[in-house]
């Protein structure tokens, strides 16, 4: 007889209207899912009219309103009757839940009621964006939250090896486990580096393109960004900062550094051959889970210095191939910047070394421990596919 098709019912608060890591993640795999494991997927999420990417999968869309402060996120307001009898048509045999807001927690709720095990995947630490905001009052508040989410899901996959043991350490022993992130090592490539776009952007021959990469939001670190850029500048008035990437702190940024090149959202091609022409990342973000930027850039044969924080660490091999420096720290980000351009063979080693080392970062692998998971969340439920 042949195995069942496993059918998986995904909850997330952000699938197809804003571009970021998590989207991009959850958008593989659901593509993973249906083209390579032949399940079926069915997602339920927010949506909008003019989506930022071309999302995979069917979507069954979820009322939701703009947050407050910043509308280009949106809050899904919750199951509705019409959204829960779907779900029970779907006859789902795995329930994954991405966003631990009104509408996961409801999603985890029906799961229960209906018997199915509940598998959440943790993309953000929510917990860190607070401080940006003005509200790290409310921090052990979201974190209980938080915990509570996590403690009543069968598994939580975490993207790294420490996160996983945190979350073990609050409650969730035995089930954390950790789904990685992987590259596309034929899209991000030193090979796309394009001087002939470098010059139609304004950037000469000789700068030293300094870039940030993702989205233009306050907790990712722009004010490090752009301290760390203008002490470069004041000594080495050739070094030039490229931003690729959109959000609403983009008027403040160029406000701040009036000479950066800004060039928007870009996707695919384009996006790769920007990453592969700049000189050097500069990630002084300590809000990420798992820090997609990072390994692009290393693919695209680009050094990184980023901050040391759990997450980079286990991607950046300091002094292989990219730079660590104490989280916060301008002076450190510039100084690790400036011995790179002071030694451009040094510089150019370290790309070379970055782009070897991310070969072990494979999204076949990463996405096929997902399904690991599931089977192993329904192994001892007879009856459905394990």
């Amino acid at each position: 007889m042949s195995r069942p098709t496993l059918r998986v019912a995904l909850f997330t608060g952000n699938y197809n209207y804003t571009r970021d890591g998590a989207t991009q993640a959850l958008n593989r795999l659901v593509d993973y899912l249906q083209d390579v494991a032949g399940a079926k997927v069915r997602v339920y999420a927010p949506t909008t009219p003019e989506p930022a990417i071309e999302p995979n999968g069917e979507i069954i869309s979820i009322p939701s309103i703009g947050l407050p402060g910043r509308p280009e996120y949106r809050l899904g307001l919750g199951l509705t009757p019409a959204a829960r009898q779907d779900v029970v048509r779907f006859a789902p045999d795995v329930v994954h839940l991405s966003t631990p807001d009104v509408l996961g927690f409801q999603a985890q709720r029906l799961a229960r009621q209906l018997g199915l095990p509940v598998v959440a995947s943790l993309h953000t630490r929510f917990e860190t964006y607070l401080d940006y905001y003005g509200l790290g009052w409310l921090g052990p508040l979201v974190e209980a939250r938080l915990n509570t989410f996590y403690r009543q899901c069968d598994y939580v996959l975490a993207p790294s090896h420490p996160i996983a043991d945190e979350l073990a350490r609050n409650g969730m022993a035995g089930r954390a486990r950790v789904w990685s992130r992987g590259v596309d090592r034929e899209l991000f490539d030193p090979a796309r580096r394009d001087a002939r776009w470098r010059r139609a952007q304004g950037l000469g021959d000789d700068d030293v393109v300094v870039l940030f990469f993702g989205r233009v939001v306050l907790e990712k670190g722009l004010a490090q960004f752009a301290d760390a850029v203008d002490r470069l500048r004041a000594r080495r008035p050739n070094v030039r900062a490229l931003v690729v990437g959109d959000g609403p702190a983009r008027p403040w940024l160029a406000q701040r550094l009036p000479h950066a090149v800004f060039t928007g959202q870009l996707s695919g091609a384009a996006l790769a051959r920007a990453v592969a022409s700049a000189d050097v990342l500069l990630n002084p973000s300590v809000t990420e889970a798992f820090g997609n930027v990072n390994v692009e850039a290393m693919a695209s044969g680009v050094p990184v210095v980023c901050a040391d924080v759990v997450n980079s660490r286990l991607i950046v091999d300091h002094g292989s191939t990219g730079l660590l420096c104490p989280p916060g720290d301008a002076a450190a980000y510039a100084a690790a910047i400036e011995s790179l351009i002071a030694d451009p063979g040094r510089r150019l080693g370290m790309g070379l070394a970055a782009r070897m080392a991310s070969a072990r970062f494979s999204w076949s692998a990463a996405l096929q421990s997902v399904v690991d998971v599931y089977r192993e969340a329904l192994a001892d439920r007879p009856g459905v596919a394990a």
